[in-house]
């Protein structure tokens, strides 16, 4: 998949790479700067790495409901929630972000875990009534502490007051677009969903009120960098079809009251006992070398975990990991040792908040 964006890109001087199955910009500048950028003004990002797919028809939101881990019936139009789609062992196929409109939802998650997604989902409808079918939209995201006043300069609207996961349709220049809020950075964040026809006009607007706002054009590894920082995980990485949502801490996207949905029944063992055996931490890495994903990280000699991500901070200035530990390991202060030498240090997550 490449975005419909990236020819312009390149005229712009961006450097292209695959995220997540899509050819976006992996940079347009200096990737810490752009980090920097979205910390403290806003950052700009050519989000065509996440797609969409529309779930409707009579019995759609029941149909969620039973489906995926969060509370889906109690969603009304304008709001959304993040859920997962688990394995009848608890384990995450994909995780998803919904949003109720006014007949139906549309589901967002990563471009390479969509078909995924749509055809496992599909495989339960049976006397249902639901239809489900990709959409074509893709999505710009506004990140920072000035991201809000950029986008209402660049629709030329005033926004409402916005919940995380609310939105609301609107239009520019004649194409229908959708705002939405949503952090990827752990900062203010919205993004705004519109076709490919739309796409370079929304962009070439919001570049056009940059100088004003301090923003920035950034790539995703600028937005790696970002998400470390925030301790958000990210399929692929931190979150597999190997992974529990107890153990990534993705608290937010489960439900314990709904009832059932495929995996509850392992999801509420884990929780009713108390603790899983592996956890998602932060490490602070004691080198100016950053670990790759899949080194091993040991405790006494033992094997106790295994980093996932890992960056240089450019606003923390140190060498940050995500990693799976063992629980016995996985209390702030805790100190592990990886193959270079190198020491490791748990700490909470996330390590910045806005």
């Amino acid at each position: 998949m490449k975005s419909p964006l990236a020819d312009y890109h390149v005229s712009q001087g961006a450097t292209l790479g695959e995220y997540h199955g899509a050819l976006v910009p992996a940079r347009f500048g200096d990737p810490a700067a752009e980090n920097q950028a979205v910390r403290k003004a806003s950052g700009l990002f050519d989000f065509s790495f996440r797609a969409k797919f529309l779930a409707k028809g009579r019995d759609h939101a029941r149909f969620l409901h039973r489906m995926l881990s969060n509370d889906v019936k109690k969603l009304s139009p304008g709001q959304g929630t993040y859920a997962t789609f688990l394995t009848a062992q608890g384990h995450i196929l994909a995780d998803l972000l919904l949003y109720c409109a006014e007949d139906c939802f549309i589901i967002d998650t990563d471009a390479d875990l969509r078909d995924k997604a749509l055809t496992g989902l599909s495989r339960y409808i049976v006397g249902d009534k639901v239809e489900m079918a990709p959409l074509e939209l893709y999505a710009l995201a506004f990140q920072g502490p000035r991201a809000r006043p950029l986008l209402e300069k660049t629709l030329h609207i005033e926004l409402p007051a916005m919940q995380e996961f609310n939105h609301f349709p609107t239009n520019y220049a004649g194409h229908p677009v959708r705002v939405v809020r949503a952090s990827s950075t752990g900062e203010e964040g919205y993004e705004v969903w519109v076709g490919a026809r739309g796409l370079e006009a929304v962009w070439g607007a919001a570049c056009g009120q940059a100088p004003t706002y301090g923003t920035l054009p950034c790539g995703f590894e600028a937005l790696e960098s970002l998400r470390i920082e925030a301790g958000i995980p990210r399929y692929g990485q931190e979150l597999a079809e190997d992974t529990m949502p107890l153990e990534a801490g993705l608290y937010k996207a489960l439900s314990f009251t709904k009832g059932c949905y495929i995996g509850q029944e392992i999801v509420e063992r884990t929780r009713s006992r108390g603790h899983v055996n592996w956890k998602l931490v932060g490490l602070r890495v004691d080198s100016v070398t950053p670990p790759i994903a899949g080194e091993k990280l040991t405790s006494e000699g033992k094997e106790i975990g295994e980093v996932t991500s890992a960056c240089i901070s450019p606003t923390l200035g140190k060498t940050l990991a995500l990693a799976y530990v063992r629980r016995e390991v996985s209390e702030p202060g805790a100190k592990l040792n990886l193959p270079s030498g190198a020491t490791a240090e748990v700490a909470s997550l996330p390590f910045y908040q806005a």
